[in-house]
């Protein structure tokens, strides 16, 4: 009997199509990474535009108030409405060329009920000229 010829082990086979085990990266921590700080960039620009809402919120608008105060002057008192005209109108006069030449128009008007110690009431149409410079302001 003749021996059985022997069949190489397998560390002994070449391996031609076969290539070795590759390590595989893990990226988990940087994605993780990268999340948290898009969540805090994504936070901390909401905080901001939050905080500029709440400042611009409550910042007073000095045209505003000035309008309000000069739509509100009492004719009951002609020489401290006068004065108040006088006062509030000067913010818009430089508005436009046309508001300056209104406002100029209107201060004139009111010249006569200022510089004295006894005044008569306004008359109608300085306050007709007052209502027309009201309207023309824009807020």
């Amino acid at each position: 009997m003749t021996p059985a010829p022997q069949l190489p082990t397998a560390p002994d086979i070449p391996l031609h199509d076969i290539k070795p085990l590759l390590e595989v990266h893990d990226q988990t921590f940087t994605m993780f990474v990268l999340l948290v700080a898009a969540a805090v960039i994504l936070l901390l620009g909401s905080l901001y535009l939050l905080w500029r809402f709440w400042r611009h919120r409550k910042r007073v608008n000095l045209r505003k108030e000035t309008f309000k105060a000069l739509e509100s002057v009492a004719f009951g008192d002609a020489k401290q409405a006068a004065y108040a005209i006088t006062r509030h109108g000067l913010l818009f006069a430089g508005d436009s060329p046309r508001c300056r030449e209104a406002y100029d128009a209107l201060v004139a008007r009111l010249a006569p009920y200022k510089y004295r110690k006894r005044v008569d009431a306004i008359d109608e149409e300085t306050i007709s000229y007052y209502q027309i410079y009201v309207g023309m302001i824009d807020v």
